[in-house]
């Protein structure tokens, strides 16, 4: 049964078309993600759903009487009520109904003849407790809880919480509400992952319909069994969540081009017949095909993925040994002197080719060790040093440092030795159009900022990344780019991230900080996670459990052997990947001779220039990449 309906609906922005005769469909227990780049119109269409805002054209139907629930990406809350009262406010009707209960209870204790009342009280009673009058209270202090509200925070007047934490409070009354439609903008914002966790659990097994925009390629993986995409203006519904849409939209692109190139060459075809023979004897004929070829319904070329065409690669290669410490105690000086511990390392040695993610929840100390890695911060007590040769490339969150008026172009002529041509060259492939290259700087989206930020990467040659949540504000596009150019990085990896598919995607360690201490493993997320539910429920049942972290430093340098000993996998890993790229790389020269030869046929001089240049680069690209591999695979001999 359908309780959400949009049809042939129209947005539009002066000239400009966000979506045209656009069709949806949302049926009761759908739990839908809605996806698509940034500025495709996924916000604008929520809310002409919810009827907030008018469409241009085209209906909304509602079923009668649903009950919907909103979560819009700036949340306003009464300020005027603690965080416990606004949560109670969902329950104003129990709440009654107990007060109610209670003047009856004292009517009870000094009437004569309390049997009327009785009678009153048990019916009152009944009706509280049917309604879940018992346990309200509870059901608001779990939802808090699994939000990341403590006991402490009850009190807390909501106009003193933040912009995340009102975020996180409007979604706590919408989940007690229990509507019958949820409807969620970008959810996972300012959740950590315990929260999110959590959050994911209460809406697979929740029983209404859920229509949500998100970014957090996890979170649509376990939570939805539909996708809406919006790309140029139309959607399309995929079954499954965010991996089998993935798999499902490859297959369609693959199907629309092989179409569409079919579709081109008939027209080619038919376009030289009438060529040939609009004057001739078939002329007739010429004119038939050229009506039938103006009825044709043209197949569009499917959108190209987004392929970053450089590799982030390293002019020098780092020793075996990245970052080693015999342990580090993390924190910072207040202001009045004094110091605040938040976690103690134990020792630690990070191998080249390790990608290691930062995990733990927020506060536990994630940001302040990258700061102190980098020397921004000294650590309170211990040291540490880097190994030979390694060179560090640093990717803050905040890109503040990108508002400014200067012109892409010239900003990175400015920050390079690079001349023009080498610029142009090198923006392009990192997706950079011509008009691009004009944009101030200031007007960059997000994933433009961090594609800029990748191809500076570049220029420095660094071998040690330190990238601190490079997914944030990216929509799921800017993501998989920025994911495939990690993977294909040959250096090593240390990062802080919300965003779990690229940790499972990428990270061959955890660090885990938590309770003051930090958990060094040797795996993914999935296999972290697993460890961490092994490691809990002997911990739940009451049974003594280790700890997780080092107990001595014996123990750890058995530990750091280990590890040693397991690097020839990684190396494995590395030339398979290697493997790959040299695969890619020749592959684009071939394409890339056809093109010159095309092009020299053509006697266009600028495109054979053009295209010579990218040839050259791929075929330097590629002696380094050989190099890079005969230097690995010598090693695991």
């Amino acid at each position: 049964m359908s309780i959400l309906v949009g049809r042939q609906l129209d947005r539009y922005y002066g000239a400009q078309d966000v979506f045209r005769g656009l069709d949806c469909v949302l049926a009761r227990h759908d739990k839908t993600g809605l996806v698509g780049a940034n500025g495709s119109g996924k916000t604008t269409l929520l809310r002409i759903l919810l009827g907030i805002d008018p469409p241009d054209g085209g209906n909304v139907h509602r079923a009668r009487g649903l009950r919907v629930g909103y979560l819009p990406q700036k949340p306003v809350l009464d300020g005027s009520r603690t965080l416990m009262a606004e949560m109670e406010q969902v329950f104003n009707e129990l709440i009654r109904q107990q007060a109610v209960l209670h003047d009856l209870a004292d009517a009870m204790a000094v009437a004569e003849d309390p049997t009327d009342l009785l009678a009153q009280y048990a019916e009152a009673e009944q009706r509280f407790d049917a309604e879940g009058g018992y346990s309200y209270d509870a059901r608001i202090k779990q939802v808090l809880g699994g939000l990341g509200f403590g006991p402490q925070t009850y009190d807390w007047p909501v106009s003193h919480l933040s912009g995340g934490q009102v975020t996180r409070a409007l979604l706590a009354r919408l989940l007690l509400e229990d509507p019958e439609l949820l409807v969620l903008d970008e959810p996972t914002n300012y959740l950590d992952l315990q929260a999110l966790e959590w959050l994911e659990s209460y809406l697979a097994s929740w029983s209404g319909s859920l229509l949500v925009v998100s970014h957090d390629r996890f979170f649509l993986d376990k939570v939805v069994n539909h996708i809406w995409e919006i790309e140029r203006g139309r959607l399309t519904v995929y079954n499954g969540n965010y991996s089998a849409y993935l798999l499902q939209r490859t297959e369609a692109r693959e199907r629309q081009l092989r179409e569409y190139r079919a579709q081109q060459e008939m027209i080619e075809r038919t376009e030289e017949y009438i060529r040939r023979n609009k004057a001739g004897q078939l002329a007739k004929q010429a004119r038939g095909r050229e009506t039938r070829l103006a009825r044709v319904e043209r197949i569009e070329a499917p959108t190209q993925e987004a392929r970053v065409g450089l590799r982030l690669s390293t002019r020098i290669r780092s020793g075996d040994r990245v970052l080693m410490s015999d342990g580090i105690v993390v924190g910072y000086q207040d202001e009045d002197g004094s110091t605040s511990r938040l976690f103690s390392s134990g020792p630690f040695l990070v191998q080249r080719g390790w990608r290691i993610a930062l995990l733990g929840p927020n506060g536990a100390g994630k940001t302040t060790l990258l700061r102190t890695l980098l020397g921004q911060l000294e650590p309170l007590d211990g040291h540490f040093c880097l190994g030979a040769s390694v060179k560090i490339g640093y990717l803050p969150q905040s890109q503040a440092w990108l508002d400014l008026p200067t012109p892409l172009l010239d900003y990175v002529l400015e920050q390079s030795d690079l001349l023009y041509g080498g610029a142009r060259s090198l923006l392009g492939r990192f997706l950079f159009t011509e008009e691009d290259m004009t944009k101030p700087l200031s007007a960059l989206s997000g994933g433009e900022r961090s594609r800029l930020a990748l191809a500076q990467l570049t220029l420095e040659g660094a071998n040690l990344l330190i990238l601190d949540e490079p997914t944030t504000h990216l929509d799921l596009t800017s993501q998989e780019v920025l994911q495939q150019v990690l993977m294909g990085f040959a250096g090593t990896i240390l990062f802080v991230s919300h965003d779990r598919y690229l940790v499972n995607a990428l990270a061959s360690h955890i660090w885990w900080l938590e309770q003051g201490s930090m958990i060094q493993f040797e795996g993914g997320y999935d296999a972290f996670m697993a460890y961490r539910a092994r490691e809990e429920r002997p911990a739940a049942r009451g049974e003594g459990t280790e700890s997780a972290g080092p107990r001595d430093d014996r123990l750890e340098a058995k530990r750091l052997e280990r590890r040693l000993e397991r690097s020839a996998r990684d190396q494995s890993v590395r030339i398979a990947a290697l493997e790959s790229r040299i695969t890619e790389l020749e592959r684009s020269l071939e394409e890339h001779n056809a093109a010159i030869t095309r092009a020299g046929e053509a006697q266009d001089v600028a495109r054979v220039q053009q295209l010579g240049s990218v040839y050259q680069a791929l075929q330097a690209e590629l002696a380094d990449t050989l190099e890079e591999w005969e230097t690995a695979a010598g090693e695991l001999l």
